[in-house]
């Protein structure tokens, strides 16, 4: 059974934090809140809890997962991004995007697309799960919590431990979470396609 950590929106308790980090640094996969819908998250190079992920949501491995990061400051470690696409990720962060790059060695291979060598990263606007990050100290390995069949990521930290009971090692739910997913920037081919409309505004993009 996945445990359950239901923490405040605005002052998320530190204790309850580092129980879910605990959980992460173990090995584990859990379900948690952000500005665009829940996501299923692990840590970095956790190939058992990636390969989880594929199978609960019915993914192949061509499926991008996402780094999300506490600042914008962190992305240059695992991305490489020229100048134009620096300034214009960092002018959309914090927020509801997520954006394709090409990765950097940092990025362990099991995670990137196995053609185009691609990551996805992302700074979320959302209180909770950067406190989650600045816990744990490093970005989160992540993908949207959308089960198959769903049109839109799961939005309710309770809704997500009933259905996902067996197969997350923790939720943490703070009550307050997005309901669109995030608009997808995808850089890796010289210039910025959108390439999903959601919640982000894509105007900056087009």
């Amino acid at each position: 059974m996945a445990n359950y950590y239901p923490v405040h929106p605005v002052n998320p308790q530190r204790r309850s934090l580092n129980q879910v980090v605990t959980i992460l640094k173990d090995g584990g996969l859990i379900g948690y809140p952000t500005d665009s819908g829940y996501a299923f998250g692990c840590r970095l190079g956790n190939k058992d809890a990636l390969d989880r992920i594929r199978r609960i949501r019915g993914l192949d491995e061509k499926h991008h997962f996402t780094l999300v990061m506490s600042e914008f400051g962190q992305v240059g470690q695992y991305v490489q991004m020229e100048n134009w696409v620096f300034r214009a990720i960092k002018a959309a962060v914090p927020g509801r995007y997520t954006f394709i790059l090409r990765a950097t060695r940092d990025v362990p291979k099991v995670m990137l697309h196995p053609k185009k060598h691609t990551i996805g990263v992302r700074v979320p606007d959302h209180v909770t799960s950067l406190a989650l990050m600045d816990a744990l100290g490093e970005p989160i390995v992540s993908s949207t919590l959308i089960l198959p069949g769903a049109e839109q990521p799961m939005d309710d930290g309770w809704q997500v431990k009933e259905a996902l009971d067996n197969e997350l090692d923790a939720v943490l739910d703070s009550g307050d979470c997005g309901t669109e997913p995030t608009t997808v920037v995808d850089f890796s081919s010289g210039e910025a396609l959108v390439t999903r409309l959601g919640a982000g505004d894509p105007s900056p993009f087009q």
